[in-house]
């Protein structure tokens, strides 16, 4: 997105809905959110932008895996050892991961199958109930954008309102402590405002200044989120300009554009 096709806003409002039960497989994440919206007296307008935690998209779709049915491999085994890490879980790890990229006593940084370099493949024990006594874990969405897009077209259909849906996760920083909310998927509005080229406030034109909107919102909404044991796990923000973008997945601009090229990235 280039910037004359947004300013930066004055004001933002960003609200977490309250009243979103548990998500359990199958569930339909439309009706729990048209319901907490009306639960907390508000209706979507075009423009709103709605910031969904992974885990409960995550749930919905069923990415659940027990852990007693995973049956390691002898590169999980090795990895395993050498990390101190369940082997089981680090099978998982290697299947939703295309690259390791670094290893350590008890870290795992992958690169998943979307491009994104992450701990562990994003692979969830927290806030993930047992089932039958069994341990089990939360995979990432299959496609987080896909997931987005489909959520979008969900809320117009019903609602007849054009928003833009942004599926956030925690995920850690090189060179810093502590994790932050950061985009994993994204439908209707551009992930990166494209600054190159505007004066800055001498004149001067900016030569690589683009601005990763969706991870700022992200961000913003995972204050509200929580990390524990919130239970508030969508945010509608309010205020932020931005074009509507189409329907269609092949025109869409999801969080794939946030990703750095191997070929780009000095640290690798």
């Amino acid at each position: 997105m280039n910037v004359s096709d947004s300013q930066p806003p004055l004001s933002l409002s960003l609200t977490a809905l309250s009243g979103i039960p548990l998500v359990h497989p199958g569930d339909c994440l439309i009706s729990l959110i048209l319901r907490s919206l009306k639960q907390t007296k508000l209706s979507l307008a075009d423009g709103d932008i709605l910031v969904i935690a992974q885990k409960i998209v995550s749930k919905a779709e069923g990415r659940y895996v027990r852990l007693a049915n995973v049956k390691p491999s002898e590169r999980a085994l090795e990895l395993a050892t050498f990390t101190e890490k369940d082997p089981r879980l680090v099978e998982l790890i290697l299947t939703e991961s295309s690259e390791i990229v670094r290893q350590s006593n008890g870290v795992i940084v992958v690169e998943n199958h979307h491009g994104v370099v992450l701990a562990n493949a994003g692979i969830d024990h927290s806030n993930v109930e047992t089932e039958n006594d069994s341990e089990q874990v939360l995979l990432l969405p299959l496609d987080p954008d896909l997931s987005a897009l489909n959520i979008r077209k969900q809320l117009e259909k019903k609602t007849k309102v054009n928003v833009a849906v942004i599926i956030n996760d925690s995920i850690g920083r090189a060179w810093r402590n502590g994790t932050i909310g950061t985009a994993i998927g994204v439908s209707g509005l551009p992930s990166i405002l494209d600054l190159r080229g505007q004066p800055d406030l001498f004149g001067k034109p900016l030569r690589s200044s683009e601005e990763a909107i969706t991870d700022e919102l992200s961000s913003a909404a995972s204050l509200l989120q929580g990390q524990a044991g919130e239970g508030l796990p969508v945010v509608l923000i309010r205020g932020y300009s931005f074009p509507p973008a189409p329907f269609n997945a092949s025109a869409a601009i999801g969080a794939s554009g946030l990703i750095r090229p191997k070929e780009k990235d000095l640290f690798r």
